[in-house]
């Protein structure tokens, strides 16, 4: 991607998650990126253009930041905790994307074009949760009769709605992340190490 389109999708994931997508003007972007207007309209075409690609830059910013959070990790189990995890940290990039992505989500009830991109971002944010469900029952740390597509599909939502309850500052951070950890034990059994 030119240095240009992303410093323009940075942009606009804080302007939506400032103003929602309702709210993303392409004047107000051009200005938030020192951008003229033109250049938006040349590398997105049009607003909907521009959308589907910030939804698609917040997918692979968040794939950068879980991809840190696990690269260390040698234990299955560990790695599937730290990936949903790191959906619920305090800093700026991941609040921005977490706020942008509920706001995509929200939008997309009623924008069917978005509808099919943002469905095809969550498939496969749980084909790599159920991924990793998957190795740590193959580890022997995770109850084998779990089904890993359901247990991604439960455990995703899980993050989802402890992020919005989170960011809207009806829920600590601290206790969502313990809810998670939670959840996990629930979905896997307890881990066999503990």
């Amino acid at each position: 991607m030119a240095d240009r389109q992303a410093l323009i999708l940075e942009a606009a994931v804080r302007v939506i998650a400032r103003n929602g997508v309702r709210g993303l003007r392409v004047e107000e972007l051009a200005t938030e990126a020192g951008v003229s207007t033109a250049l938006i309209y040349y590398h997105f075409k049009d607003r909907a253009g521009l959308v589907q690609r910030t939804l698609a830059f917040i997918s692979d910013r968040a794939t950068g930041y879980t991809d840190e959070a696990v690269e260390d990790s040698e234990d299955a189990r560990a790695v599937l905790l730290q990936l949903l995890l790191s959906e619920l940290q305090d800093t700026p990039r991941v609040r921005e994307n977490s706020i942008a992505w509920g706001e995509l989500r929200a939008s997309a009830i009623f924008d069917t074009d978005l509808r099919e991109a943002l469905a095809e971002s969550t498939r496969n944010w749980t084909r790599d949760t159920a991924e990793a469900v998957a190795d740590a029952q193959a580890a022997g740390l995770a109850d084998l009769a779990a089904v890993p597509l359901d247990v991604a599909e439960r455990l995703n939502a899980l993050v989802e709605g402890l992020s919005e309850r989170w960011l809207s500052g009806s829920l600590e951070l601290a206790r969502a992340r313990a809810l998670l950890e939670g959840a996990v034990d629930a979905e896997l059994g307890p881990h066999p190490g503990r």
